[in-house]
């Protein structure tokens, strides 16, 4: 990779220099077995115990991921001496609770553990993620939330592009998303879909890049084949992201994307695109073609003599988000704990990630811009 494009590992998290950490993994779904724990394993890491209430789910996924000890509940887990660093993959309406166990048992000294990692979404909703992350705070547990998105590859390496000026003061940026993603039967008692699953990611994509917006616009409507299952209100969405500085973002997230499953052909993708004024960077992201393994991608360009201007560059790389992406957040809180390296995902951070999707579901339902510091003050508010 040329010296003028992405530095040659900026599209790698750092790793820590120990990673003998005992980790304790509670939930043995899809995302425990295909992609924690697959990425897990090829950095390096240190699994030692896993729980999920059908023990029997724990046991054989701790038998494909050769983890020594198997849990029936969670509460076993967290008082295990072998576990420093737990990691929680379950749903948002179940998670609050394993956080504040831990939380409770780390202050009543009956836990040795240092950190979380916790799942997006981190609650339901911004208000209780807020008392999540005081709990934590108070305990002194570090949390960091699992917004895997922000390390895929080609979405760091872009943040490079931005953070070094390659493409100038950003003027507009888009996400668009087309494609079927396979929905959680929890969602069902949740009477939500996108915003808060698949919409959270390019929220936090944009605020990992930019910062958080002042304000958001959201317009949402049922998806039809969801719409058969489960009654919902925000199948596919769109939204527009204003910042001060004049940046302006969107994003689309059409899960319906035409009846693929139904007979048609598909046309299935996620893209992103940055426009700056020195620069452009065109983005594929290869997750809808999972299992398939598709390495995400990044083109640009600039007008800047110093960055290799007038053509497109076009780095490439082997790792795909799903699983590779996943080393991303668990390096970052194992890197903070040893003092290597502060993590940047952490529960305060995300907060703000939080809050701009309840601004979302704000937005969609009273059909008007909303502020994020309209969701943050009411909270801080109620709970002071």
């Amino acid at each position: 990779m040329s010296d003028v494009g992405p530095r040659s590992s900026a599209h790698l998290a750092a790793l820590p220099r120990n990673s003998s950490v005992g980790i304790g993994c509670i939930g043995a779904g899809f995302i425990m077995a295909d992609c924690h724990l697959v990425a897990y394993r090829a950095a390096g890491f240190h699994p030692v115990a896993i729980a999920a209430p059908r023990r029997d789910a724990a046991a054989a996924v701790a038998a494909r991921h050769s983890i020594p000890v198997v849990h029936g509940d969670w509460r076993r887990l967290i008082e295990d001496e072998r576990v420093e660093v737990v990691d929680i993959a379950v749903p948002p309406d179940v998670q609050p609770e394993i956080i504040r166990g831990i939380c409770q048992a780390k202050a009543h000294r009956q836990s040795r553990i240092r950190g979380i990692l916790a799942q997006k979404p981190l609650a339901c909703n911004y208000a209780e993620a807020f008392a999540l992350v005081r709990c934590c705070r108070e305990a002194g547990v570090r949390l960091v939330v699992n917004q895997n998105m922000r390390y895929d590859h080609a979405v760091r390496a872009c943040g490079d592009l931005l953070a070094r000026g390659v493409l100038g003061e950003p003027v507009l940026s888009t996400i668009e998303m087309r494609a079927i993603p396979h929905w959680m039967p929890w969602q069902e008692r949740q009477g939500w879909v996108t915003l808060r699953i698949m919409s959270i990611h390019h929220f936090d994509t944009f605020r990992a890049w930019f910062g958080t917006p002042r304000r958001v616009f959201t317009s949402v409507r049922s998806d039809p084949r969801t719409a058969e299952k489960f009654a919902h209100t925000d199948g596919i969405c769109l939204s527009i992201l204003e910042y001060d500085s004049g940046l302006r973002c969107s994003t689309l997230e059409d899960v319906w994307a035409g009846p693929a499953r139904e007979g048609s052909e598909s046309d299935c993708f996620v893209k992103f695109r940055v426009e700056g004024t020195q620069g452009m960077a065109l983005g594929t992201i290869g997750w809808p073609r999972y299992p398939e393994r598709a390495p995400s991608t990044l083109d640009w360009t600039t007008s800047l003599t110093a960055h290799g201007a007038g053509i497109w560059h076009r780095p490439r790389w082997d790792e795909a988000w799903f699983p590779d992406a996943f080393i991303g957040p668990m390096a970052e809180l194992l890197c903070d704990l040893e003092g290597s390296c502060p993590a940047v995902a952490t529960g305060d951070d995300n907060l703000e990630t939080m809050a701009l999707v309840d601004a979302a579901y704000r937005s969609a339902r009273e059909h008007r811009a909303v502020e994020v510091a309209e969701i943050v003050n009411e909270s801080c508010t109620k709970a002071v």
